[in-house]
């Protein structure tokens, strides 16, 4: 008996201490699930849907620009119009998302589930192919300044094709995802949601915990070291010629990649500390505060990396002479009163232009 006495008052103890009535691990797991995201989903309706908004204006302007002047003025069939004009074509499809994006900021989604995955996956497809695509026309360059004569009979109209297939292929692949977890479900404060829904939580979080590794490494890590070496060989031949105009070439180049740099590594930062988060979900260490922060960064990054993904286009053609030779005789076109200031211009730097194009391969 003395020993089922004991038993009774351990269990009366047990009922009236709350502090004892729930298992330890399964309150850590509660403490990360309950944590409110009341304010980040707040700064994410007052800014967001402007920013989308503007972008898309931006990247449609920008991209279609690119888009007219390379069938205006160009030649389809050359190997870097080729990769420009899908560059151009992933992120016109990137940014078709953003208005959908930007109504789903600020209110709820009320598309249906259909479009919640074609939306979804064209936004990350458009948004993966356009890296892999600078990535692609950043090696070509490689290609046609350090192997100039062996690149003339390699960089042919098929080798651009299949190049930009395969591109296509991996981006599509990477976004299946979202073609099979988002759906529409209804949340009772913020309304209808297009989210991962359908599996379960462990599912879930497995293939975001893969999304996130995948696009840190294939997707940032690999196109960044492709960009910084590939640019190092340009630079440290251009610097062994006797071009009059290197170190403007070399100023273009430090400036792609240093833009490259600034505006992709933050946001990928932020995707290794989610996936670093997702992965230790249960530890006790791990805070509302420092979640609800990795949400701010979330944000504030990924539309820097958004604004840079679109803007590329403009970004990589207008540096280049032939591109800004055709602009300005877009421009001068519908603008007579521009005519005379573009033609001296254009006259003074057309002999270095010719003795330049070769080696740098148009900058």
């Amino acid at each position: 008996m003395d020993t089922e006495e004991e038993d009774y008052r351990l269990y009366l103890e047990m009922l009236n201490n709350t502090e004892n009535t729930t298992d330890p691990s399964y309150v850590v797991d509660e403490n990360v699930q309950i944590c409110s995201t009341t304010n980040v989903n707040q700064f994410g309706s007052a800014f967001i849907p402007y920013f989308y908004y503007i972008t898309f204006v931006l990247s449609y302007l920008g991209n279609w620009l690119v888009l007219f002047i390379i069938v205006k003025f160009e030649k389809f069939n050359s190997v870097t119009n080729i990769f420009l004009l899908n560059l151009v074509a992933s992120n016109i499809l990137f940014a078709s998302s953003f208005p959908f994006l930007a109504k789903y900021n600020a209110s709820e989604w009320i598309f249906g589930t259909a479009l919640c995955k074609m939306v979804s996956s064209a936004h990350l497809i458009g948004f993966y192919s356009s890296i892999l695509f600078l990535t692609l026309m950043t090696f070509d360059r490689y290609l046609a300044v350090m192997y100039a004569v062996t690149a003339v009979k390699s960089r042919k109209r098929a080798y651009a094709i299949g190049a930009s297939l395969i591109v296509w292929f991996i981006s599509v692949l990477a976004s299946l995802n979202e073609l099979v977890l988002k759906g529409v479900w209804k949340d009772s404060k913020l309304g209808l949601m297009c989210d991962e829904t359908g599996y379960s939580a462990d599912v879930i979080k497995q293939w975001n915990l893969v999304s996130y590794y995948m696009q840190f490494l294939l997707f940032f890590l690999l196109p960044l070291f492709m960009v910084m070496y590939c640019y190092t060989c340009i630079t440290v031949r251009i610097m062994s010629t006797r071009m009059q105009e290197k170190w403007r070439s070399v100023k273009l180049i430090f400036i792609i990649m240093f833009t490259f740099f600034v505006c992709w590594t933050p946001y990928n930062m932020v995707i290794l500390l989610k996936g670093i988060q997702i992965s230790s979900a249960n530890d006790p260490n791990q805070s509302c505060e420092q979640t609800e922060s990795l949400n701010y960064a979330l944000y504030v990054t990924r539309n820097i990396a958004f604004l840079y993904c679109c803007i590329s286009p403009m970004f990589y053609s207008f540096v280049g002479k032939r591109f800004q030779s055709h602009f300005r005789k877009l421009l001068s076109k519908n603008m007579p009163c521009l005519a005379h200031h573009f033609k001296r211009g254009s006259h003074s730097s057309r002999s270095t232009s010719q003795r330049t194009s070769h080696t740098t391969n148009d900058y």
